[in-house]
């Protein structure tokens, strides 16, 4: 099943979830650099088309907090430690967009001045009306919120049109595709659809947040090199989660 490539509504403004997951490449932990850097290409030319570009970048290719929990560590200082790895994944798709000659801010939510500027909402949408791309760093700065959480609570602050949520599939499923060969991918969903299915998007909290927020949502699979501008277009394959018509 392949989304229609007819015509879509202009997207002005647009906020990019970026998982750790997906920096990887290949490996099984940390950071592929020709994965950063394709990344960072790919979003490149979605600005150069003039659309204004944000992102949230998570951290579970360094550390995630909750895994930790699970194993005795302290919830809240597991969460601490995911976000400042949010800020090293951030600080690497800085470099690489800048050598793609990209302005770019990192933003984040607990004050580290001396790498980055700490989260201002009217500076941010300053930034982007200006040309440039705003990383926004360390989630919301509380422990217990998952990064897609921040990527919905900052892409209503900014006024986005849309979320787009890079994932390593090209869209959501019954089933997890890489486990389960007769899982389908749909199309379009609406927000109550994963709500009561219990869709692994998402969780809970962001999809209620763009719920309420009227904020579309678009999963796709973002390894593959110029999905996004594709997505953009509304081409290839991927999942488009909105209200009820």
């Amino acid at each position: 099943m392949t989304a229609s490539t007819g015509e879509t509504p202009s997207r002005k403004r647009v906020l990019l979830k970026v998982s750790g997951e997906a920096l990887m490449g290949d490996g099984a932990f940390g950071v592929d650099q020709k994965t950063v850097e394709r990344i960072a290409n790919d979003v490149a030319d979605v600005v150069r088309g003039g659309v204004e570009v944000c992102l949230v970048v998570g951290g579970g290719n360094i550390f995630r907090g909750l895994a930790a929990a699970a194993k005795g560590m302290d919830r809240a200082q597991g969460d601490y430690a995911g976000m400042l790895a949010t800020v090293i994944n951030a600080l690497l798709l800085q470099n690489a967009l800048e050598r793609e000659q990209i302005p770019t801010r990192v933003m984040s939510a607990i004050h580290m001045s001396s790498i980055a500027e700490p989260y201002i909402r009217r500076r941010a949408v300053r930034h982007m009306e200006k040309g440039r791309v705003v990383i926004f760093a360390a989630g919301t700065g509380n422990p217990f919120f998952t990064t897609d959480t921040a990527a919905a609570l900052r892409a209503a602050e900014m006024e986005c049109d849309v979320l787009l949520k890079g994932t390593q599939v090209d869209g959501v499923y019954s089933a997890d595709p890489k486990k389960d060969p007769s899982a389908v991918r749909y199309d379009q969903l609406t927000y109550m659809n994963v709500l009561a299915n219990q869709l692994n998007v998402m969780d809970a909290a962001a999809i209620s947040l763009a719920r309420e927020n009227k904020l579309p949502i678009i999963v796709f699979n973002i390894g593959e090199p110029g999905a996004f501008g594709r997505v953009m277009r509304g081409e290839g394959a991927f999942t488009q989660i909105i209200e009820a018509a």
